[in-house]
């Protein structure tokens, strides 16, 4: 059954059951979630044998790098071709339907990744603990990718508070508070990583995409 949609209400539309970009909106930008998507069918096609390791390398490039959905488009075609295979509709924050069904650990190795990302700052090494995650899997796994992003993107918001804050005596009384409340939230995003499940820090600024 068709959604019933209009091109001003939503930049997508649906061909039968599979929600995919409209064709007068491959300018718009895309977001993280939108590139693993597309990474996860990309690693699918390839362990099914359908793409060689030249094909799995230039496309897995193409879907990482890409800007908008223009980009990501053709990749989705030369895999299924005019109609991607993917589930009916997908919910995302601020309403917009997900075109690609959501990217998801494949083991406990890259759960234990992500959940790293989250729990390295508590060991002392803050935004370095994120970052190196995000550089050391982060390229292969996109559910690494996600968390170590999050983290790392929450993380500087904590450093950039911590500075601000101290400028003036009544937030300098509020660093500890902060950095406790900061403590307790990375290792919610840590368990919630382990469990395959998506997190997003509370007034985090999210400077790294």
């Amino acid at each position: 059954m068709e959604r019933t949609a209009t091109p001003e209400a939503s930049p997508w539309r649906e061909t039968g059951a599979s929600p995919a970009p409209g064709p007068g909106h491959a300018g718009l930008r895309v977001s993280n979630q939108d590139r693993e998507q597309v990474v996860e069918h990309v690693k699918t096609a390839y362990a099914e044998g359908r793409l060689d390791k030249f094909e799995f390398d230039d496309r897995l490039e193409r879907a990482m790098t890409a800007r908008v959905h223009g980009d990501l488009m053709p990749i989705m075609y030369e895999l299924y071709g005019s109609r991607p295979a993917v589930p009916a509709f997908h919910p995302q924050t601020g309403g917009r339907p997900l075109p690609y069904p959501a990217a998801r650990a494949k083991d406990g190795g890259e759960r234990l990744g992500a959940a790293a990302a989250h729990l390295l700052p508590l060991t002392g090494l803050f935004a370095i603990g994120p970052l190196i995650m995000l550089l050391a899997a982060g390229r292969t796994s996109p559910h690494v990718r996600r968390h170590a992003v999050e983290a790392l993107n929450f993380q500087l918001t904590l450093l950039g508070a911590t500075v601000l804050l101290a400028i003036t005596v009544v937030g300098a009384v509020l660093i500890p508070a902060v950095w406790i409340g900061g403590m307790v939230l990375s290792v919610i995003g840590g368990v919630k990583a382990l469990t395959d499940d998506d997190f997003r820090y509370p007034l985090a600024m999210r400077p790294v995409k």
